[in-house]
């Protein structure tokens, strides 16, 4: 066994990158010493750390914890380091618990909404007070819808999900419904829990005229031409600007036809 090894045999022994060894080095954790022409040289005391640090990094411990650990090791020490690391894992299991959890939840929501009964069918619905954050801007794309979607979720820290989400939104611009364009939307919106404290936006309660229909973004043309049909058959006044909810799209399944989107007029009664 040799006393000292090159930076390329301990990369290959521990399938570790150079950098990744350059960068132990930089925080101080290893410290190997360089040969006559420069080269860094690993030696037996390198080794048995590199050994400790490829064990406590699979723990889940940071470097900053690794690196106060390896200055002051005793069995005090140690000890504390492996009760730091149960605190850690109890953290990981918690949040992992909850990931769970939301996963469930969002295949329940998709699979609720796969199979919803009412499809293409106009209804007058009493919806309750919604709480929800919306970001302004125009819209004519998908990608114009998820470029925003991105801003609104990076503004209030990710507060909510895409994948699974019934929630997320448009609202149509109303004087380009009134030339029969349903293709141009002003905003966009994520519909929250009732019990949320951070919004931007309260979609009030009251009447509204919706339709939920199954297949591409496209047959909202004709759809919407047969709600306003229904408001004046009823004598209803329209409140407020339409909105369209996607309830399963583009992120859950590439197959049009399995699209299902809800729209929503705003009733004043």
């Amino acid at each position: 066994m040799k006393d000292y090894y090159k930076i390329g045999e301990i990369s290959e022994m521990y399938d570790m990158s150079r950098d990744s060894l350059i960068y132990y080095e930089k925080i101080g954790i290893i410290k190997p010493t360089r040969d006559n022409n420069g080269y860094r040289l690993y030696s037996i005391s390198d080794i048995w750390r590199l050994n400790l640090i490829k064990e406590l990094k699979s723990l889940g411990f940071s470097f900053k914890m690794i690196k106060e650990y390896l200055e002051n090791r005793d069995l005090d020490s140690t000890n504390k380091l492996l009760e730091d690391g149960i605190t850690l894992l109890d953290d990981q299991i918690l949040r992992l618990l909850k990931q769970k959890e939301n996963m469930r939840k969002r295949m329940e929501s998709i699979d609720k909404t796969a199979s919803s009964p009412n499809l293409n069918s106009i209804e007058l619905t009493y919806l309750k007070e919604r709480k929800g954050l919306i970001l302004n801007g125009e819209v004519k794309r998908d990608e114009d819808f998820d470029l925003l979607i991105q801003k609104l979720q990076k503004n209030y820290n990710n507060k909510f999900n895409i994948l699974g989400n019934n929630n997320l939104g448009s609202v149509f611009k109303m004087n380009s419904l009134e030339k029969g364009i349903t293709t141009d939307y002003e905003s966009v919106f994520c519909l929250l829990k009732d019990n949320e404290t951070e919004y931007n936006i309260i979609f009030e309660e009251g009447y509204y005229v919706t339709l939920i229909y199954s297949g591409d973004y496209t047959n909202n043309k004709e759809h919407i031409k047969n709600m306003f049909d229904f408001i004046e058959e009823n004598k209803l006044i329209v409140a407020g600007n339409p909105m369209e909810i996607y309830r399963i799209d583009i992120h859950e399944t590439e197959n049009k036809n399995e699209f299902i989107t809800e729209i929503q007029i705003p009733i004043k009664c």
